[in-house]
């Protein structure tokens, strides 16, 4: 039974789709950096122009309170006065600046914020995020600090409103989200699921409560058919009261670092299913864009706006239900 009509949230119907960013908090990389972080910018000027139902807002930084739900206090630190080692920062993959703790901080807080809204609202975005690669004491593959990790290990401390709140991570970027299987490993309020190349980074894969194994090719009907497996066998074990979606675009056959064959038609059939999946079961939905790396720039984006757009139609659908 769709949300509002099994007596779900009924407040959403005057509010657009928040959508938290850290856009103006760019990394100046080095010439040839495989990082594409002009991305984010595209994306947030396409979505602007392109989907009016959704409000655009820029994310504040995370806290080292907040950063210490899930990170030592001494990665934390170093990672604040760049004193981390060279291999470590090596490892990140980004050289180490305050304009690179500036935007790891409020990439967090836009998963932070999306999240919040996402319990108040039904939905929320971020235009970034999806760090899934970080550790408790390390960054790995990009990834500085892990967002959703501290997003909901924030919220189920928060106070009587999240106390006991179950929160499932779908993660659909290309690559295995061990970092996040690596905090939540043993932890029965929070359900990892992945769906990632087998033989992609990383490639010592952690233990998730749920991972699947995709072969290097792996293409629209066998990709959806292993993810509504997933997402049955999700069903079975775990009824969240939060859902995190990593919509990484990095599936998409015209990715450079993705090795799987997903068209366009099958990312959109991806994110439709797992907002289905939610809506039906009135589970609130924070969506980070996570890893893409497309061969051309404007595909990554491309993939990233339709994600929004499938977003913005199940929004729509909740907030027609509440007039």
């Amino acid at each position: 039974m769709p949300c509002l009509e099994a007596g779900g949230p009924t407040a959403i119907h005057n509010r657009p789709v928040q959508v938290f960013h850290a856009t103006p908090f760019a990394l100046s990389l080095p010439a040839g950096h495989r990082f594409p972080m002009a991305k984010y910018a595209l994306l947030r000027d396409r979505l602007t122009a392109e989907l009016p139902g959704i409000v655009l807002i820029q994310a504040p930084p995370a806290t080292d309170a907040e950063l210490e739900r899930v990170h030592s206090r001494l990665y934390v630190r170093a990672i604040s006065d760049g004193s981390l080692d060279a291999k470590a920062m090596r490892e990140i993959g980004f050289p180490w600046s305050p304009e690179m703790v500036e935007r790891s901080r409020r990439s967090v807080g836009a998963t932070i914020g999306a999240c919040h809204a996402a319990l108040r609202d039904g939905g929320a975005g971020n235009i970034a995020g999806g760090t899934h690669h970080a550790t408790a004491d390390k960054g790995s593959g990009f990834c500085v600090f892990n967002d959703v990790a501290v997003a909901a290990r924030l919220i189920q401390g928060g106070g009587a409103a999240g106390a006991g709140l179950k929160v499932a991570v779908i993660d659909l970027d290309v690559h295995q989200g061990n970092g996040t299987a690596s905090i939540f490993r043993g932890d029965d309020q929070v359900f990892t699921l992945s769906l990632h190349g087998a033989k992609n980074f990383p490639f010592r894969k952690e233990a998730g409560d749920l991972d699947v194994d995709l072969p290097d090719g792996c293409c629209d009907p066998e990709y959806l058919a292993a993810l509504d497996a997933a997402l049955a066998e999700l069903a079975r074990r775990f009824e969240p009261g939060l859902v995190i979606y990593l919509a990484g675009a990095d599936p998409h056959e015209g990715d450079r670092l993705g090795r799987l064959k997903l068209t366009w038609d099958g990312l959109t059939e991806r994110d439709r299913r797992v907002f289905e999946w939610a809506w039906r079961r009135c589970v609130p939905l924070a969506f980070t864009m996570a890893g893409g790396y497309g061969t051309r720039i404007e595909d990554t984006v491309q993939a990233q706006v339709n994600t929004f757009a499938v977003a913005a139609g199940y929004f729509r659908r909740w907030r027609n239900l509440a007039r």
